[in-house]
């Protein structure tokens, strides 16, 4: 089959690979039919290759159709159309029995002292083929994949994989007050559907983000918006617009490669140009990240306020204002998104035909999964009013 695999900083290629098999009675096999690429893809193409190893197939938001099961499976047959999420959880464990899918005890990463496995994400988590392919393999499959109707095209179910709830889970982690408001850095993938999930919701939500297309989108569903390429001081800025306080709740939607961090940067940098034995300890052991974002969404917040983390961090010794957050007296809430832990709440959105949170208003590109490379050169340079690019087999 054809699949996208990694080969070292901003070099991914589609290639030949063997095709995947059910190896153990829970697995499934599933014909990709989209996939896509999403933010946390762009720290491998950039940052985290330490964690890679030449030819590893990316991609963890891919949904299709089932082609084969194995022995232990009854829930799904071939034919049967599905969204896969980006976590791999067993449903049984004593973590999965408190919904918390993303911490599995059963496909732990236990030799990295990590979560759940994840498809398409370094050796970190499991080192698990990706869904940027023709075909996937899929663990555990007696309960990840989500079962959706035949009919609506696939921009309509996709984003179960990872972005909505993934989002969902920001805002609820936010804990945005009744009639409150919300700040939400990046205005990405993830950051679009958080801020439309908290207006749905009835809240006033902000958004902050640097890139014209974006912007323009999140005006599109009635969002509030800072221009952070024109605005000095956003904190400023936010308090400016809520009574000299800021806002009930910020969510962080950014991550480790916040744009105003030249230092972190420069350090991510250097890293990327180690060896990758050299690297990867460096970088699990010390401050690499770039904390623009978080540092804005500190200032931002309101006292006794709530910041709700989505971006993807990867240092292990960060610096953080401890001392401010003290003395605010700031909520963090963060981590993975425990995919199956939400559906119930999105799926009812998703098959309503008024489109509430404007799903099938986010795919910006719909390209060939031959064209990967190209849409990954695109989607890290935000070229062409790239914010979410679906690849097809």
């Amino acid at each position: 089959m054809r699949a996208v695999t990694w080969h070292g900083k901003r070099d991914v290629r589609v290639e030949d690979v063997p095709d995947p098999a059910v190896k153990e009675p829970n697995d499934a096999v599933v014909r990709i039919t989209s996939s896509g690429i999403c933010g946390s893809d762009l720290h491998l193409y950039e940052v985290l290759g330490p964690f890679m190893a030449e030819g590893d197939i990316l991609g963890h938001e891919p949904m299709g159709i089932v082609e084969e099961v194995g022995s232990g499976i009854t829930n799904i047959k071939p034919g049967d159309r599905v969204v896969i999420p980006f976590n791999i959880a067993c449903g049984h464990c004593h973590m999965c029995g408190m919904e918390l899918y993303a911490h599995c005890e059963t496909t732990q990463v236990r030799e990295h002292g990590m979560g759940a496995a994840l498809f398409g994400y370094t050796k970190l988590y499991g080192h698990v083929p990706g869904g940027q392919a023709e075909y996937l393999r899929v663990p555990e499959a007696q309960f990840g994949p989500i079962k959706v109707p035949e009919g609506p095209p696939d921009e309509r179910f996709v984003y179960l994989s990872d972005v909505l709830p993934t989002s969902w889970q920001a805002v609820a982690y936010a804990e945005i007050p009744e009639g409150g408001s919300v700040t939400v850095f990046g205005l990405g993938p993830i950051g679009q559907m958080s801020a439309r999930i908290a207006r749905h919701l009835g809240h006033r939500v902000i958004g902050v983000d640097g890139v014209t297309a974006r912007l323009d989108m999140a005006r599109r569903h009635g969002i509030e918006v800072i221009d952070a390429s024109e605005v000095h001081d956003v904190p400023a800025e936010i308090r400016e617009r809520t009574s000299g306080r800021g806002t009930d709740s910020v969510i962080d939607a950014v991550g480790m490669e916040a744009h105003g961090s030249p230092a972190a940067k420069l350090a991510q940098t250097l890293t990327g140009l180690l060896p990758g034995a050299v690297a990867a300890p460096i970088m699990a052991n010390a401050g690499v990240d770039r904390l623009a974002a978080l540092m804005q969404s500190i200032d931002s917040v309101r006292r006794g306020g709530v910041i709700s983390i989505t971006g993807v961090y990867g240092g292990m010794t960060d610096p953080m204002p401890m001392l401010r957050m003290f003395d605010k007296g700031v909520t963090l809430r963060m981590g993975q998104a425990h995919v199956r832990r939400w559906i119930s709440a999105l799926m009812p959105l998703l098959t309503d035909d008024t489109d509430p949170l404007g799903v099938m208003d986010l795919t910006t590109h719909r390209m060939p999964l031959e064209q990967a490379p190209e849409a990954y050169a695109m989607f890290q340079k935000k070229a062409d009013g790239a914010v979410k690019i679906l690849l097809r087999p």
